[in-house]
């Protein structure tokens, strides 16, 4: 399952794809299948979180924060990794306040896991890229914290 990052729908793509380029169902753009991070605001956050088949990896995130910019890559790793498994979001807190806030965030970057609409795992620092999947795949299927460890 894939979310189009000009309308935010969510698209089936059979594991044997079409040659070409899928396009969204909805707006007709071409769907990215890399599995890379999108950004999201808060209304699209929420979209998203509700209307997502798949599990959510939320990073919270700040243009300043050096551990948040060390996290950029190993985010992309994860995505790209569970590609059509998992949804990777990443929220910019200074630009999206009100949706951190209601989110609880006390520090950054922290990433949260969402399932089915709802939080399921919480986490915040900096972690190595099989942890970070390992945790994220746990926390949706049930079995992971809801702080860290």
């Amino acid at each position: 399952m894939f979310r189009c990052s000009s309308c935010g729908a969510f698209n089936r793509v059979p594991e044997s794809r079409p040659p070409g380029q899928p396009t969204c169902g909805r707006c007709q753009r071409p769907l990215d299948l890399s599995g890379a991070p999108q950004e999201v605001d808060g209304e699209g956050l929420w979209r998203a979180v509700r209307a997502s088949p798949v599990p959510v990896l939320l990073d919270l995130w700040a243009p300043w924060c050096g551990p948040c910019r060390a996290a950029t890559p190993i985010l992309a790793a994860v995505g790209r990794a569970q590609a059509g498994r998992l949804l990777v979001l990443k929220l910019n807190t200074d630009e999206n306040p009100q949706a951190s806030a209601q989110l609880g965030v006390r520090g950054i970057p922290t990433f949260v896991v969402f399932s089915g609409g709802r939080e399921v795992a919480r986490r915040s620092g900096l972690m190595p890229q099989q942890e970070l999947e390992r945790w994220a795949l746990a926390g949706a299927q049930g079995g992971a914290p809801w702080a860290s460890a």
